[in-house]
């Protein structure tokens, strides 16, 4: 049992991740925020590109289910040397590893790593190129379904909440996982960015594209996700400038204002303020930022719950 991305999730295994999310959320306000679910399970966290929130996260929650976590970071090990990921994935097998969590530049590797048949473990994709994210389109909506249902949030999809995705959607593997995720909840799903940031291959997409941000908020809608500018992955001039891709496609101040008071703005981090999000904008109460990082602990847990304990099955 692997989650290596949304678009083959179907939607009772999304509400039943998200309905154990749920459980999850509620022993984080405990004062002992510990369960003996996964002791005696050993978590490897395998990180070939650079990652705080995530990776913090992961651990985090491994550890509230009482496994024994091993943090691998490609700076400074074998993989800097030249081991490939084969090698790897052997070394860890030879560790005992229960389940890894992977993060790789490569688009694939991590499905590459859960049917080579290298590693017995199960794989959990935390990031894979511009490919996919999908513990983060599913603490994603876990926080709108949470904000948009309350206590009454247990069971349900997101259907008819419409959303709006702003920025690099071309480098974004959290803008395709939550797509797919978003449109097999039942919300209805627009992706707005500049025409050089919408990647080519978006016509079997479950969501429009348009490239007028003011029309899209024009019509009201329940969540406006705003994405970092992925400078790093950018080779060549995808805009003119900062000052000009804050000004067309940038959730100023004056955009912020004209949106309806039950808006929710989300981001998935590091954000660039006063380039796609204003400070306002972000610290607002209609901000779901610092929300969004507390339920990925949640969620996080869900997921290796139903990865690694003996009752998946069942689950």
């Amino acid at each position: 049992m692997h989650l290596l991305g949304t678009r083959d999730l179907a939607r009772d295994e999304a509400i039943n991740l998200l309905d154990i999310a749920e459980d999850m959320a509620a022993v984080q306000e405990r004062e002992v925020k510990k369960l003996p679910t996964l002791r005696g399970k050993t978590v490897v966290n395998l990180f070939f590109e650079d990652s705080t929130r995530t990776r913090i996260s992961f651990e985090a929650a491994a550890k509230r289910l009482s496994a024994d976590v091993i943090n691998f970071s490609a700076k400074g090990s074998s993989v800097s040397k030249g081991e490939s990921l084969k090698d790897t994935a052997q070394t860890l097998q030879a560790m005992g590893a229960d389940g890894v969590v992977i993060r790789h530049h490569a688009s694939g590797a991590p499905h590459t790593l859960a049917t080579s048949g290298w590693i017995d473990a199960g794989v959990i994709n935390a990031g894979d190129g511009t490919h996919e994210h999908p513990t983060q389109a599913l603490l994603d909506a876990f926080t709108m379904r949470r904000r948009l249902h309350g206590g009454a949030s247990r069971g349900r999809g997101l259907d008819g909440a419409r959303v709006v995705i702003v920025g690099d959607i071309l480098h974004s593997r959290v803008a395709r996982s939550n797509v797919w995720l978003l449109a097999t909840l039942g919300a209805e799903v627009e992706l707005v960015a500049p025409p050089t940031l919408v990647p080519v291959d978006t016509a079997a997409w479950p969501a429009t594209i348009g490239y007028d941000l003011d029309a899209a908020l024009a019509g009201a809608p329940d969540v406006v996700m705003m994405l970092r500018i992925q400078a790093e992955r950018m080779h060549a001039a995808f805009f003119p400038n900062s000052r000009e891709y804050a000004r067309t496609w940038g959730l100023d101040d004056a955009r912020f204002d004209r949106l309806p008071g039950t808006t929710m703005v989300m981001h998935p981090g590091p954000m660039n303020r006063g380039l796609e999000i204003s400070a306002r904008a972000a610290d607002s109460p209609r901000s779901t930022v610092r929300e969004q990082v507390a339920n990925g602990v949640s969620v996080r847990m869900a997921a290796l719950y139903l990865l690694l304990s003996s009752e998946r099955g069942e689950a």
